[in-house]
């Protein structure tokens, strides 16, 4: 049934550091475009950041540019997210999402129709 598995989340204080991954589960997403949202307690599901199938583009939201880095390893297909100098408004669910290549990356959750079921990012004050 779900076919992304996210893990790395945790609880880290304000300015650390986490590094999530997301792995295949019953198949491979070798050729597809991958991205990272966040959902906090409240509020709407968010585009984080995106990857192209060959990680030849990517995208970011503006709040974390400079400081998250998207990246995957096509050999083995996990995608990860390094999250720098977290804050605590960034506490929220992390879920990793797929869709079929094409030359674009996008933020568009419709887009993906393919998701794990998140893990648990925690910032402290």
């Amino acid at each position: 049934q779900v076919q992304l598995v996210e893990s790395g989340g945790g609880l880290v204080q304000a300015g650390g550091s986490l590094r999530l991954s997301c792995a295949a589960s019953r198949r491979t997403f070798t050729s597809y475009n991958m991205a990272w949202f966040r959902q906090a307690p409240g509020k709407e599901r968010e585009f984080v950041a995106a990857i192209s199938w060959n990680a030849g583009r990517k995208l970011y939201t503006d709040s974390v540019k400079g400081r998250f880095i998207i990246s995957r390893d096509n050999a083995k297909n996990p995608v990860y997210l390094q999250m720098n100098s977290l804050q605590p408004e960034e506490t929220a669910v992390y879920y990793c999402a797929a869709k079929w290549a094409n030359e674009y990356v996008t933020g568009r959750e419709n887009e993906y129709a393919y998701w794990g079921q998140g893990t648990q990012v925690t910032v402290s004050s």
